[in-house]
């Protein structure tokens, strides 16, 4: 068993209540269900386009902690927790991120990820022993996911950022009271066409706005060459044909030559191209590139004034 603070009254949260436009989805067809659903889930757009300020405001908090070295983790329970975990998995294989640089506390651990592990997203010190475990600093950042807005498992995360002076965030669907965040985001996206079921609405909701504010972090952070992803992992065979095709684009090439660029570079597509377009060795294409804190397009400038001023 888990420590629980107190038990929590959610009724008066609007994404517990019954909706009625759904009470008699049980009578409908298959078609007919299928349209209600997605009627219901326009509300999660209009939710998280009423929201776009604090949105910009949280992607921009995530940027400046991975630009200073800082890390940042998602914390959440349930639905709530396995969106975190989507989001800090899919980061390394789509920007080419450190697998700690972007990470996911879950209530109940792995485990729960796959099955619900009782009584979990109530636990008062879970979080707080992860993240202290993990080294939490005021470099780092914390956001808390919580369709309800008061799960305590995340709530006693956020709590323990602000004593070690830990920026944070809180993503919600309903009117949180005092969270201890220092940006929160709200999502009231209403009643659920099945009650409570936060996997629906709430989670759709949830996951564009996570989105958002990690592709918007990471092209802050040169990420991308234009829409490209430049920084991606090949870690499959699809990956390595995306690389190349990428590769193609930027350099003008064909193929066969775009394969042998990639593996010249030993698999890193940036490196390819500043080598191509640079006309550089491997050595001084990694070089380049880290003087210009691995930004692509800053380094394809900087070869582009020297050509031309040599």
């Amino acid at each position: 068993m888990f420590p629980v603070k107190k038990t929590r009254r959610t009724g008066h949260l609007s994404t517990e209540k019954a909706n009625p436009r759904t009470v008699n989805i049980d009578e409908l067809s298959c078609s007919e269900i299928i349209d209600l659903i997605s009627a219901e889930d326009q509300e999660a757009f209009n939710a998280v386009s009423r929201e776009k300020d604090s949105v910009s405001r949280a992607a921009d908090m995530v940027f400046r902690s991975l630009e200073r070295g800082g890390r940042v983790f998602f914390v959440g329970a349930g639905t709530s927790g396995r969106l975190g975990v989507m989001e800090a998995a899919e980061c390394p294989p789509t920007f080419g991120t450190d697998p700690e640089a972007v990470q996911a506390v879950m209530a109940g651990g792995r485990d729960a990820v796959w099955n619900a592990v009782e009584g979990a997203e109530d636990s008062v010190t879970a979080s707080v022993e992860a993240l202290r475990d993990r080294q939490l600093s005021e470099d780092d950042i914390v956001v808390g996911i919580a369709a309800s807005s008061g799960t305590p498992f995340v709530i006693s995360a956020l709590e323990y950022a602000r004593t070690v002076g830990c920026p944070s965030v809180l993503v919600s669907c309903s009117e949180p009271e005092n969270a201890p965040a220092d940006l929160v985001i709200t999502l009231p996206v209403g009643p659920e066409v099945i009650v409570g079921s936060t996997r629906l609405k709430a989670a759709t909701a949830t996951k564009m706005v996570l989105n958002m504010i990690t592709t918007t972090a990471m092209v802050l952070l040169g990420k991308t060459y234009g829409n490209l992803m430049v920084d991606l992992k090949p870690a499959s065979s699809k990956l390595v044909d995306r690389a190349r095709r990428i590769i193609m684009d930027i350099c003008g090439v064909g193929e066969e030559e775009a394969a042998s660029l990639f593996s010249k570079a030993g698999g890193n597509l940036k490196v390819a191209v500043v080598m191509k377009l640079g006309g550089l060795s491997f050595d001084e294409a990694i070089s380049l590139l880290r003087e210009n804190g691995e930004s692509l397009k800053k380094a394809l400038a900087t070869t582009s004034c020297e050509m031309e001023n040599p």
